[in-house]
């Protein structure tokens, strides 16, 4: 938590949107995974695991629109509405997909429709023909990036490290779960 709303990280988020992403990318990616392992899940979650893959990727989306990205960054209350939703929906999907870790099956369907949705913004914002994000603008240049560069650097920090932590629990439930069946004695 101190890396990302203490260090200078956060600083040089209010400046480069690169740097936006990859604090959003800490919360959602390694934030949200500790505090799933941390405080887990005691029983089998309430929600279908479709449903909070679907919140997920709606706050997601929703957080990376011009727009609400550009409110997100407006005021205080609304930057901390940002960052509250961005975790707080990344947490109930990781405690969810831990949760469900004696029946691989549905965390590894929900990590790959994460990854594919996730992998599809980042898609949109690398190869935008266009700046998206226009409270970037000077900053950007400030840095000496233009703000389309910027944007493409987010886009890829999303696109590939972002997915990594998904990628590698996948890869351990998919491979945990070719072990053959020893019951208990």
């Amino acid at each position: 938590m101190v890396v990302i709303f203490i260090s200078p990280l956060c600083a040089l988020a209010s400046a480069l949107f690169s740097a936006r992403v990859l604090h959003h990318v800490l919360l959602i990616c390694a934030m949200a995974p500790l505090l799933a392992v941390a405080f887990p899940m005691r029983r089998f979650p309430q929600q279908p695991l479709a449903l909070l893959v679907g919140l997920n990727a709606i706050v997601l989306w929703v957080w990376h629109m011009p727009g609400p990205y550009e409110w997100g960054l407006a005021s205080v209350p609304t930057y901390w509405l940002m960052q509250a939703t961005l975790l707080g929906s990344a947490w109930l999907l990781w405690r969810a997909i831990l949760a469900t870790t004696a029946q691989p099956g549905p965390a590894l369907v929900a990590l790959v429709a994460t990854i594919g949705q996730m992998g599809l913004l980042a898609a949109l914002i690398v190869f935008a023909p266009r700046a998206l994000y226009p409270v970037h603008f000077a900053s950007a240049e400030a840095w000496g990036m233009s703000p389309l560069t910027d944007q493409q650097l987010a886009g890829l920090l999303m696109w590939v490290p972002a997915q990594l932590p998904y990628l590698g629990l996948g890869m351990w439930l998919a491979w945990s779960s070719l072990r053959p069946f020893e019951p208990t004695p």
